[in-house]
């Protein structure tokens, strides 16, 4: 049997920290509670479950902050969250079996980090990280915003799962961060260029954003899948501008990196639907869903993009073409996935006004959901 100390950097978290240290704290031996400036109630809740409570003083380095609390742990694995994150009840189980079966070469275990939800409670985006990690191999974090911990050697890909249920609202403290290191004239690493970049997206600063990504890629350094996503993210730049051959052509750029992921299909057929080219959007829509992702993959993964969501994009096609029986198919095919969406419970009531006893399935013009 393994034993974890779960580690946390924090501030100002007292409206979630009971609930991740409550859901979890069967599972672990020791919690590092490391707070970086909190004005609320956040210590006092980290104090009912730990002794170890420690201040850090905020230096605009998550990765500093993130190798502070590793170095206050005292037991075999860490494990790491953030006080936005849950682990259900099936996962804590699932963790204590871990805990129980870990063959003793293993130095790091991935877990599912999920990102987002349907309103019926489905996974719609997921990702792995590592999450456990054998203490004596003294693993690092890198990186002042976005960090990542370096890590080697034999690994376990495990399907305990974390939910990530943010509660704050989105802010532009990372950006802040990214633009005063570059004021200082620091020098940016591959991942920060790619960083910098998603934050100037994120906040709307598309042209700018552009050059990040392009910074980033001509670094030819970068992870594949950050690769990728740049590329597609700069095609949502483009597209934001209604630049849209700029935008397919960014997006295309991935094709270098590796096959096309079921995002680029999507995107363009988003495009191509948003351009009245109906058919091409289909045909694009189609190869969304039908391929194929590894659940051990360690790449950000839209769920919906291979399920529900082409589905419905090409039901609104179809319908613009005048051949509502296949619509209705489609949107029949999307409400397998997610039952309870309200544009497709709207879409089955029109496709029965619409086709009477030619509906077969289910129940007013069919709806379009955005990405």
């Amino acid at each position: 049997m393994i034993t974890i100390s779960l580690c946390m950097i924090v501030r100002n978290e007292e409206e979630g920290l009971d609930r991740c240290l409550s859901a979890i704290r069967e599972a672990v031996d020791e919690f590092v509670i490391v707070d970086t400036g909190s004005t609320d109630r956040t210590k006092e809740i980290a104090a009912k479950y730990t002794e170890h409570v420690y201040d850090f003083t905020w230096v605009d380095d998550f990765a500093a902050a993130r190798n502070f609390s590793f170095s206050k742990a005292t037991k075999e694995f860490i494990m790491w969250l953030d006080a936005d994150d849950v682990i259900d009840e099936a996962s804590v189980k699932k963790l204590k079996e871990l805990k129980r079966t870990l063959a003793p070469e293993i130095d790091r275990v991935t877990m599912p980090y999920n990102l987002a939800f349907d309103a019926s409670g489905n996974v719609t985006f997921s990702m792995r990280r590592f999450r456990l990690v054998r203490r004596s191999r003294n693993f690092k974090w890198e990186g002042p915003v976005h960090e990542l911990l370096i890590t080697d050697g034999p690994m376990l890909n495990s399907d305990v799962a974390v939910a990530h249920f943010k509660d704050k609202p989105h802010t532009d403290r990372n950006l802040k961060i990214y633009l005063a290191r570059e004021r200082r004239g620091e020098q940016f690493t591959p991942r920060d260029l790619y960083y910098f970049g998603n934050e100037l997206r994120d906040n709307g600063r598309n042209e700018e954003a552009i050059k990040y990504y392009n910074k980033f890629l001509d670094t030819r350094q970068g992870w594949v899948e950050d690769n990728i996503q740049a590329c597609l993210k700069m095609g949502d730049c483009y597209n934001r501008m209604e630049r849209y051959q700029e935008a397919v052509a960014a997006m295309s750029r991935s094709l270098w990196y590796d096959a096309p992921r079921p995002e680029y299909c999507s995107n363009l057929g988003d495009i191509f639907l948003h351009l009245g080219h109906h058919q091409v959007a289909i045909y694009w829509y189609k190869q969304a869903y039908q391929m194929e992702v590894s659940a051990e993959s360690m790449a950000m993964t839209s769920r919906m993009i291979t399920t529900w969501y082409p589905h419905l994009q090409i039901c609104l096609c179809y319908d613009k073409l005048g051949q509502q029986e296949l619509a209705s198919e489609h949107n029949e095919k999307a409400l397998a996935f997610n039952p309870q969406h309200p544009s497709m419970l709207y879409n089955r009531k029109y496709f029965m006004g619409v086709l009477g006893s030619r509906f077969v399935r289910g129940e007013g013009t069919p709806e379009i959901e955005k990405a």
